[in-house]
């Protein structure tokens, strides 16, 4: 059950800092970026011991393939991720919903949605390569004991490489939970792309499980 609780601590987190400094700095790339990979960082050392720090069903989905967890524990993870997800977008709105509105709160989208127009299929594209950046990362230096030291580091690093690329094209998901839970809020037009931000980080979690399965050595 801790490891569950975590995980929902783990995920508000993400989801609060990320998402509150994204709507706070009008997305600024760097300070983004920055408050994504650095609240894994903070977490991957508090609940790691515990519960891994997936925070995000993209991990999980990664670990269930590699048998690192049951199917149980694996929609035990989703369940409270999404809760977890939910509470860091409500806790925003409580914060600042005056000032920003639940249309403001970090969500992801694409045409209208983004910044830069992207297509359906271009946020497609670009969440499948950036969640298989993320997960590849996180499998390799999770495989191997003598990066455990510093795997929190590198993996809250690589989120933050990740988000600067897509932050003007998609606001970076490479995460189902946190897209989903201010899509929920906002609804309209954010609650109808959402999809994609779950099918996408899925299928580029899925891709990364079989690449590190078939060409890494030791598995």
């Amino acid at each position: 059950m801790k490891k569950y609780i975590l995980e929902f601590i783990g995920t508000m987190v993400l989801v609060l800092f990320g998402t509150g400094i994204a709507v706070l700095s009008s997305a600024n790339l760097v300070a983004t970026s920055l408050a994504f990979g650095l609240s894994i960082v903070a977490m991957a050392y508090v609940i790691g011991p515990v519960s891994g720090c997936h925070v995000n069903p993209a991990v999980s989905f990664a670990m269930y393939l590699k048998k690192k967890i049951t199917l149980k524990e694996f929609l035990f993870y989703v369940l409270t991720q999404v809760l977890g997800a939910l509470a860091g977008s409500l806790l925003l709105y409580l914060i600042l919903g005056a000032r920003i509105g639940k249309d403001a709160l970090g969500t992801n989208g694409f045409l209208e949605l983004s910044s830069t127009g992207i297509s359906l299929l271009g946020a497609l594209l670009v969440e499948v390569i950036l969640t298989f950046v993320f997960i590849y990362t996180i499998l390799g230096v999770t495989s191997d004991e003598k990066y455990a030291s510093v795997s929190g580091i590198v993996i809250g690093l690589t989120l933050a490489f990740v988000h600067l690329l897509g932050i003007r094209l998609t606001g970076t998901s490479v995460n189902p939970a946190r897209s989903l839970a201010p899509a929920i809020l906002a609804g309209g037009k954010a609650l109808e792309q959402v999809w994609v931000f779950i099918v996408a980080p899925m299928v580029g979690s899925l891709l990364a499980a079989l690449t590190h399965k078939y060409l890494n050595k030791g598995d």
